[in-house]
């Protein structure tokens, strides 16, 4: 069995660095997936609310610890706040929640899904819109925050991080908190390698996560052109491997810790299988002019942009920045 190596955070628990990744795993291909991946060696399994598939990756976890294939503290499990619940409020309730459809005691990672509010109208409505606006709302992420760090003295969370945070966001949440967040979530991948958000990461011994990290994040979608890149295929012959663990061992390499989404078997294999080589410095180099810049959540950046320029007219102290 392969387990990936970790990586120690800067409260001193340790995250494999490479995880698997569930957005849009749904029902039994979900289930199927986490069953294999815990069975063939990934301990770093990474849901959120929004996805709507904790109960069924709980369902997964209680059997595989049941059957002692697997110990609950041998998986690093990470979760997110969705944004209808950033009232300080509401956010003991949500995280309550989330425990109880993962089936277990306490969460490794528990992220922000996002700096921006958005109304809480139930538990079902993950988007409230009204006139074809999302209905965000002025809650400061930084009061957000403080009630997740309620979380971690209540031994609910071990670790804290955040996700879809600029610099800007990052910086003045560094400024405010008293739980350090471990990890922030990004999307990352050889088109939008965010480097400098990585230095400043790095800087402050955040670890960064990176999400999307093959730039294909549905399976309808067509594979970006650096796959066929002579480049990348050179290095995959090399190495003996495929395109996509290049990929994978480049994110590796350059300090950020890659989430793929996989739901065949022969993918979770793949992407495991990442362990045995690292690239050279000048290969990184070579690998790095795949960065254009371009972003695959395109929708999900005009709402957040749009919900800055939204508040834009409150104080200071409470301003979002625009430049996610």
């Amino acid at each position: 069995m392969k387990l990936a190596p970790t990586v120690k955070l800067n409260n001193g628990y340790e995250m494999p660095i490479l995880g698997l990744g569930t957005y849009n795993l749904k029902k039994s291909r979900c289930e199927a997936a986490v069953c294999h991946a815990l069975q063939m060696g990934y301990r770093h399994i990474d849901t959120a609310y929004l996805y709507r598939n904790e109960s069924i990756i709980g369902k997964v976890l209680a059997k595989l610890i049941g059957d002692k294939i697997i110990k609950r503290e041998q998986v690093f499990l990470v979760t997110k706040l969705w944004d209808i619940y950033h009232e300080p409020k509401m956010v003991k309730y949500a995280c309550e929640m989330q425990l109880k459809l993962l089936g277990v005691d306490y969460i490794d990672l528990y992220l922000m899904h996002s700096p921006v509010g958005v109304d809480y109208i139930s538990d079902d409505d993950l988007m409230p819109h009204e006139n074809d606006q999302l209905r965000t709302n002025d809650v400061d992420y930084v009061d957000t925050y403080k009630s997740l760090e309620h979380l971690v003295h209540l031994g609910l969370v071990r670790s804290l991080g955040v996700s879809n945070f600029n610099a800007s966001q990052l910086k003045r949440l560094l400024e405010h908190c008293q739980v350090k967040p471990v990890s922030l979530q990004i999307e990352c991948h050889p088109e939008l390698v965010q480097i400098p958000l990585i230095e400043l990461c790095n800087m402050h011994n955040i670890t960064v996560v990176a999400y999307s990290p093959l730039g294909r994040p549905k399976a309808c979608n067509p594979l970006p052109e650096y796959y066929t890149d002579s480049k990348l295929l050179a290095l995959a012959a090399k190495y003996g491997k495929t395109p996509a663990q290049i990929i994978l061992r480049y994110l590796i390499d350059i300090g950020t810790v890659p989430i793929p989404k996989a739901a065949q078997r022969a993918h979770l294999v793949e992407n495991l299988d990442i362990f045995d080589f690292h690239l050279t410095p000048e290969e990184l180099l070579q690998l790095k002019i795949f960065n254009t810049e371009r972003r695959i959540w395109i929708n999900n950046n005009l709402y957040y942009k749009s919900s800055f320029q939204r508040l834009s007219n409150l104080s200071c102290a409470f301003r979002r920045c625009s430049d996610i």
